[in-house]
């Protein structure tokens, strides 16, 4: 339908400008044109392709483009740490190799300029095509990126390079991005408990560890302001949730096994979460206590359990796409508590195994922005899963279920 209604006006602007007093003799005796009808026509001809392509966008883009600036987002933290003032030697060496503020500012910059700008293009979306957002919101796995800008934003905030976390702006900005992930939790947690279609045992899949990271960055956030028991709190209702996701997933349950080929790097999650949860509590407490330890080893070993079965994202590692930046963020939340856990036991190995992960995390972001500025024409493909379910449910104006979901044809 979006071809024919394009088509129709292309043909208007065709009988527009043939209708315009344009007349060529053939002997070149007499040519009568009319000046002013052939740049109005031409700048109507590239009006209405700015505007299809602005639609063809709109139509395209969803939440889960926001995994590159939660990924940027994830590296401007690791980036500030590895900066900071640090105790032990091995980790001052590499500091030393490291340490440079304009390279930070420039990442920092980069990042928050990609946040701004796929949160334009969100809005534009809100603004021109809010059936689809709807959609989105009802998708099982699109409903989880929606904490994805609000957790690159907390991220940002912590970082920020000229802002201090005990002045009034950042508890006003703090504010600002965390009450959308509370109200997020509230809808989605509700749903996994009460009488609806959207119980968790349908709807769970790895993406749903979003909803739980949104929460920790957010304790994380509140401790660096020393508001602890906000912190508590946030944590808390994250841990909780994440005992009951962890289990349900363990489980493979009927229904939740319904997530298409194509995001499979999404699996990763499955360590992003406790490696963010040890970050977490390690802010709450001023401490990489035993809790924070435990939570890192689960995470090491979840790592370790994924990168030993390469098979599992073989068919999602044909061709590029988007959801390969979901490899990123989990790698540098991991080399971060890595980084803490080095510092808090002092020994040879865990030195070894943070400069590993970092060295690891740095390259795999690197790479995917190589290949994204690369494969610039393959960033908004026709077969995105989540997309073509989005598009036929707001075209049959239906609810995108779980039943619903589109296969990759990868």
């Amino acid at each position: 339908m979006a071809a024919q209604s394009c088509q129709s006006e292309i043909e208007q602007v065709i009988q527009y400008s043939s209708s315009s007093p344009v007349t060529i003799s053939t002997n070149n005796n007499d040519i009568n044109y009319d000046q002013q009808s052939l740049p109005t026509t031409t700048m109507i001809i590239l009006v209405d392709r700015l505007l299809n392509s602005l639609r063809s966008i709109l139509t395209k883009f969803h939440a889960g483009y926001f995994r590159i600036s939660l990924s940027l987002g994830g590296q401007a933290l690791l980036w500030k740490k590895f900066m900071g003032p640090r105790t032990t030697n091995t980790t001052n060496s590499v500091v030393l190799m490291i340490n440079s503020t304009s390279t930070f500012l420039v990442l920092w910059s980069f990042a928050l300029f990609t946040l701004i700008f796929l949160s334009l293009i969100y809005l534009l979306k809100c603004l021109f095509n809010f059936k689809m957002v709807k959609a989105e919101f009802l998708h099982h796995v699109g409903v989880n990126y929606l904490f994805v800008p609000w957790i690159s934003w907390l991220l940002l905030l912590q970082t920020a390079p000229f802002l201090a976390p005990t002045t009034p702006t950042y508890l006003i900005l703090w504010w600002i991005f965390s009450v959308p992930v509370v109200l997020l939790d509230v809808k989605i947690y509700g749903q996994w408990f009460t009488k609806g279609k959207r119980y968790l045992s349908m709807a769970a899949n790895p993406t749903s560890q979003l909803s739980v990271i949104g929460n920790l960055v957010g304790a994380q956030a509140a401790a660096r302001m020393g508001w602890r028991e906000s912190a508590v709190g946030l944590f808390s209702l994250g841990m909780v949730h994440y005992l009951v996701l962890f289990v349900t997933l363990y489980q493979r349950l009927a229904g939740g096994d319904r997530l298409p080929a194509m995001l499979r790097p999404v699996f990763f999650l499955f360590f992003a979460a406790p490696s963010m949860a040890s970050l977490a509590w390690e802010s709450i407490v001023g401490d990489f206590d035993m809790v924070s330890k435990m939570l890192f080893f689960l995470s090491l070993f979840l790592f370790l359990s994924l990168i030993c079965r390469p098979m599992l994202f073989k068919r999602s590692m044909r061709r590029f796409n988007i959801a390969w930046w979901a490899y990123s963020f989990p790698m540098t939340v991991l080399a971060l508590a890595s980084f803490e856990y080095a510092e808090e036991v002092k020994g040879g190995i865990a030195h070894v195994l943070m400069l590993l992960l970092f060295g690891l995390s740095v390259l795999v972001s690197l790479t995917l922005v190589a290949l994204t500025v690369i494969n610039t024409k393959m960033l908004l493909p026709d077969n995105d899963p989540i997309t073509t379910t989005l598009f036929h449910s707001t075209r049959n104006n239906l609810l995108p279920l779980v039943s619903t979901t589109t296969r990759s044809p990868h």
